[in-house]
């Protein structure tokens, strides 16, 4: 249970939040940039600092037993710092949302009347070991004209600190108030409670990270939630793919970066592939240092050798590690029923030459995002040209897939008449 002390914190910081989000909802499109660009530079230039904190926050995961999968989120390099700053640059070029009009028209009685983006407010994000949120989240919610209350993990802490105490200077610099974006107290779990709880402070919060987290924050909640979901991606060889070029996109979704939520988690084999095209695509895998897990009767029929009696979870959940599941599948239909079965709703993938099946998959899979001859790996905002993203949304109201700027804001209808009355 969070302290008295604690949660007093997490209000207050609330509070002065929603006290100067007006300000930030205001601020001009070029004013926005200029900041924007300028904490890109300041990161930079003081990324031994960064470094340093992080290094703290490695030190003590390693001690306390975290694993490289969760190393590898935490960690922080020059060049990831570079990349970082990178995205607030992206972030500065892209179209601000803010005063959109949507539509609009004129009424038969004269009144003019449009649909308008606004920010959402104060936005509360809740995440793990991930420093690079820190940043992606400052940048977006200011080019959308939100304050920013972010809730990291214990695990991030100095870096999280550091990050946060270089973007408040950048604030600052530019006259405005440290408060736009704000670190909270993450000594107790609790403390996620008090800011999900904040109703009337908090306009909106956004949870990032393990599908426990995620599921504690959407089910906690009293304030409004947008829930981004974690990735079991699968990827579906049909017998009309190009081997080579699906081979290359397995194993690209699934060892370019095995920790985020976008790698690929299980292969898919049409039943009428080959059994040489069957085995050259898990050895492919197995070469590359990735553990096969399956039905191992299934997988061994066909040549298979070291794999892994998959279990119920293997199917279900995330890896985020050097292993895969693996599966036979009766073409197009088999591959959609277990997706259906298994997936979070991510990013689903395909290879296929036959456009029908092409077709049947696009049209049939739910999820966020489909690749249709493309590695998963794509699910991606900066990839998407969003810039930095605050995560990927698996819900289906509001926002759906990368959320960015867009997805950043509400709306509200303006109406302009010349004193007209209702009858």
């Amino acid at each position: 249970m969070s302290t008295n002390s604690e949660r007093e914190e997490v209000l207050s910081q609330a509070q002065a939040a929603k006290a100067v989000a007006p300000v930030f909802a205001q601020l001009a499109t070029p004013k926005k940039n200029e900041i924007l660009r300028r904490a890109a530079e300041n990161l930079v230039a003081h990324s031994a600092d960064i470094l340093a904190a992080n290094q703290q926050d490695i030190e003590a995961g390693r001690a306390a037993g975290m694993t490289e999968a969760l190393v590898d989120r935490l960690a922080l390099d020059s060049d990831r710092i570079e990349g970082i700053a990178g995205g607030l640059r992206q972030v500065a070029g892209l179209k601000d949302p803010v005063g959109e009009i949507l539509q609009g028209h004129t009424m038969d009685n004269g009144i003019q009347m449009k649909q308008v983006r606004v920010p959402l407010g104060v936005m509360g994000m809740v995440y793990e070991a991930r420093p690079n949120v820190t940043v992606d989240a400052f940048g977006l919610a200011l080019k959308s004209g939100n304050v920013a209350l972010l809730r990291g993990s214990k695990s991030a802490r100095s870096s999280n600190a550091k990050l946060v105490e270089i973007l408040q200077d950048t604030l600052e610099e530019f006259g405005l108030s440290r408060e736009g974006v704000q670190l909270l107290p993450c000594q107790t779990h609790e403390s996620v409670q008090d800011l999900i709880t904040a109703r009337g402070l908090v306009d909106v919060v956004i949870p990032r990270g393990s599908a426990r987290l995620i599921d504690a924050v959407v089910k906690g909640a009293t304030v409004p939630a947008i829930e981004t979901g974690t990735g079991n991606c699968h990827f579906y060889i049909d017998a009309s793919a190009d081997v080579d070029k699906a081979i290359a996109m397995v194993i690209n979704g699934k060892t370019r970066r095995v920790s985020v939520c976008n790698s690929t988690e299980c292969v898919l084999l049409d039943a009428a592939l080959s059994d040489d095209d069957k085995l050259r695509i898990i050895e492919a895998l197995q070469d590359r240092g990735v553990t096969i897990h399956g039905i191992v009767s299934e997988l061994e029929a066909f040549g298979v050798k070291g794999a892994v009696e998959a279990t119920e979870e293997d199917w279900s959940e995330e890896f985020l590690s050097m292993d895969i599941c693996a599966k036979v599948v009766e073409g197009v239909d088999g591959a959609i029923a277990h997706i259906a079965k298994y997936t979070t709703g991510h990013t689903e993938g395909i290879a296929a030459q036959d456009a029908g099946v092409l077709l049947k998959f696009a049209n049939e899979v739910d999820a966020a995002a489909v690749m249709l001859n493309a590695s998963t790996a794509f699910t991606d905002g900066e990839v998407y040209g969003m810039g930095a993203e605050i995560g990927i949304s698996t819900q289906k109201l509001h926002a759906r897939g990368p959320m960015a700027l867009p997805e950043l804001t509400s709306t509200k209808w303006i109406l302009e008449g010349t004193g007209q009355t209702r009858p």
